[in-house]
């Protein structure tokens, strides 16, 4: 993972971009590793936060296509998420609805979630807005968070 991480701190703003897109999906990935080495390197907090932001909110959404096929089979297999683990989200969002999607910035649980809404058909546009105001919050928090430490 060291070659990758290099890689994705040499193209900036496009490599946080790729790197929280990864993080965001069901890909093993930290993002936040990319944006301290990024910002401590000296690039602008303010289009890092837009990079990562975006980038993240991209990787939930794809969770939430892949979810969107409702094909159980595919999503054991290829996300490596369980049907067990479907279903007990399933029970636990009932009723609260696409707005459950500002969770998805949790690590793990946020990319069950980001299927399990694409799975029950959640409003695309309700779980769009929800997973971005919480991804958004998520960067926000750890760059203001970088630059105090830092300064």
């Amino acid at each position: 993972m060291g070659i990758l991480m290099q890689a994705l701190q040499d193209y900036g703003y496009w490599g946080m971009t790729v790197a929280a897109f990864l993080a965001g999906s069901v890909f093993p990935f930290s993002s936040e590793t990319v944006m301290v080495s990024l910002q401590l390197a000296g690039l602008e907090p303010w289009p890092l936060f837009l990079s990562a932001t975006v980038g993240n909110v991209a990787g939930s959404m794809f969770n939430y296509w892949i979810g969107t096929f409702g094909r159980m089979e595919w999503i054991e297999k290829y996300l490596r998420i369980s049907r067990a683990k479907i279903e007990k989200t399933q029970q636990w969002m009932n009723g609260r609805g696409a707005w459950i999607g500002a969770l998805c910035f949790l690590p793990i649980l946020g990319s069950v979630l980001s299927v399990t809404l694409g799975y029950m058909r959640a409003n695309p546009y309700v779980t769009f807005a929800s997973v971005s105001v919480g991804k958004a919050l998520r960067y926000a928090i750890l760059i203001i968070s970088i630059y105090y430490l830092n300064n």
